[in-house]
């Protein structure tokens, strides 16, 4: 099972990839990344991304009850990655994607993994599955 490194590396290999993160949105501190960072600072870069990853986690307007279809039960939908209210944030600029995935982890579950994509060569919905793939496999020490 792969380390901070190397899904940090896996997922510089999406097409488009300019750089990737793993924050923790809790403290808003990078724990790994490589590549580019948006404005240049990796740290300013953590502590924005975790501001918006804990906006969706908090907010009610994402929770899974609030996706509930009427008449449907709460358990025939799915809660986002194992019991996460969200599964991953996508913000769209004019020169990029940000993809913001959230990892399951058997601690506190705080942790995610922020790609940024050229919008020009990245692909969002191959971004978005190799993400999942990455978040589900991550190992955090």
């Amino acid at each position: 099972m792969p380390g901070i490194d190397e899904c940090l590396l896996q997922a510089m290999v999406v097409p488009g990839a300019r750089g990737a993160t793993i924050v923790d949105w809790t403290s808003g501190l990078a724990l790994g990344a490589i590549g580019e960072s948006p404005g240049g600072d990796v740290e300013a870069t953590a502590a924005e991304t975790a501001e918006m990853a804990r906006m969706a986690t908090e907010y009610q307007s994402f929770s899974p009850q609030a996706a509930q279809r009427p008449g449907e039960a709460p358990a025939e939908r799915g809660a986002g990655a194992k019991g996460l209210p969200v599964e991953d944030v996508i913000v769209t600029t004019s020169s990029g994607y940000h993809v913001m995935r959230f990892v399951e982890t058997t601690f506190d579950s705080s942790v995610f993994l922020h790609l940024w994509l050229d919008r020009d060569t990245g692909n969002l919905a191959l971004a978005r599955l190799r993400m999942a793939d990455i978040a589900e496999r991550l190992v955090l020490a």
